[in-house]
């Protein structure tokens, strides 16, 4: 997915592009000095510190809400670990920031002339969809199928392969919800392909919630009871709908229009089809951890 983008040469106004007292951006605090070119997002805060617990050195901490962002040197590349809290509505926030800090001139407000593009990789967990999808293992998402809305806010310009798979998506499912629009968006390839060593690979679906959005059930029914069957059933010349989580189709289309590479990868903490979770979640994902730092080192 790409966007049209803004090639204005006037500042941005204060009210759009928000900087604090200290020259930081508004909810990340940083400074375009502590991103490093490579950033490891996670949902939770603590995983931050997971990941840099294996850097040699860390050269930044900055904490503010749930935004955590370690920056430090692992086997001599330095990267950052950052924490985007859950849902999509935060990786627009953390999105947008980290692509202001690299390409927009904080002091001016000023776009800066010559891109500078990211390597964004989101280190997460998931339920799969699949019955094969054993608990404890990974799955790199080829691509986000987006429940949550929030490319059709921006002036998108899917590609050919994210339509024809849209176009696939509406053909074989029933989507009777209709306040949400599904999109696709695709992830960086060779991102996706140096990760799937040790995973499967496929399409994940975001969710815009954590319960009736992905089809759990307490007290209140969900208006399509049969969703995930559906997309369980899914096959796009042999690609399927393999897990669900709430953040991968924000990463895919705000990366691809912003010229970032991206790509995710998660822990299978739960298999939907099978209704199994896993005895030990934390371990997976602290070897997964290991796994993408020996990859993009």
């Amino acid at each position: 997915m790409k966007g049209n983008l803004n090639e204005s040469k006037l500042a941005l106004e204060e009210s759009e592009l928000v900087v604090n007292e200290d020259g930081s951006i508004f909810h990340l605090h940083l400074l375009p000095h502590q991103i490093a070119d490579t950033v490891l997002i996670v949902g939770d805060q603590g995983r931050v510190k997971q990941i840099s617990q294996h850097f040699s050195e860390i050269e930044h901490v900055v904490e503010n809400r749930e935004f955590v962002t370690h920056t430090g040197i692992y086997k001599g590349k330095r990267i950052s670990a950052l924490s985007t809290g859950i849902g999509a509505d935060n990786i627009d926030i953390v999105l947008n920031e980290l692509d202001a800090l690299v390409n927009i001139d904080l002091k001016t407000r000023k776009i800066k002339p010559n891109p500078i593009s990211l390597t964004i990789i989101r280190i997460g967990t998931s339920g799969a969809l699949q019955p094969d999808i054993p608990v404890d293992s990974y799955v790199v998402s080829e691509y986000g199928l987006g429940f949550d809305g929030l490319a059709g806010f921006y002036n998108t310009l899917s590609e050919s392969d994210e339509l024809e798979i849209e176009k696939a998506f509406f053909s074989q499912v029933n989507w009777s919800i209709a306040t949400v629009k599904p999109y696709i968006a695709k992830g960086d390839e060779t991102l996706i392909q140096l990760l799937s060593e040790k995973a499967r690979t496929g399409i994940t679906v975001t969710g815009n919630g954590f319960y009736g959005p992905q089809g759990r059930v307490l007290r209140v029914k969900t208006k399509q009871e049969n969703l995930n069957e559906q997309m369980t059933q899914f096959n796009f010349n042999e690609l399927k709908i393999m897990n669900f989580e709430m953040e991968t189709s924000a990463l895919y289309s705000l990366g691809g229009m912003m010229g970032h590479k991206t790509a995710t990868i998660c822990a299978i903490i739960a298999n939907r089809h099978l209704k199994q979770y896993s005895e030990d979640y934390k371990k997976t994902v602290d070897e997964m951890i290991l796994y993408v730092l020996g990859k993009i080192s």
